[in-house]
């Protein structure tokens, strides 16, 4: 994902969970299914820095021999900068970007 050309606000939003929750019918579901999303995105977005970090990776076990680099420096700052997760995932439900579904009201049968 391209975290670059994400609307999301940098700040927390004040959102009518009624109004967002009524495609669903029930604010708890469409809470758990923002918060999965979330959780999706974060590890995606984990995964991502640490394989960008593990370029700069020293195996020295000299303590004393710390390294700035300003490559790594601007990485870190990058994903800082970013909107939470949260963010993300709620302005991806909001715009209609996530799939969900519900196997309970699917008709499937649960043992």
């Amino acid at each position: 994902m391209d975290y670059k050309k994400v609307n999301a606000p940098l700040n927390t939003v004040t959102r009518d969970m009624n109004a967002l929750s009524a495609e669903v019918g029930n604010v708890y579901e469409t809470v758990k299914i923002i918060a999965k999303r979330s959780n999706q995105i974060t590890a995606e977005m984990k995964s991502e820095l640490e394989k960008k970090l593990q370029e700069f990776a020293s195996y020295n076990d000299n303590i004393e021999e710390i390294f700035e680099n300003r490559e790594q420096i601007e990485i870190s700052r990058f994903y800082e900068k970013l909107p939470k997760a949260t963010l993300i995932a709620a302005q991806e439900f909001d715009e209609g970007k996530v799939y969900y579904r519900n196997p309970l009201k699917d008709g499937a049968k649960v043992k």
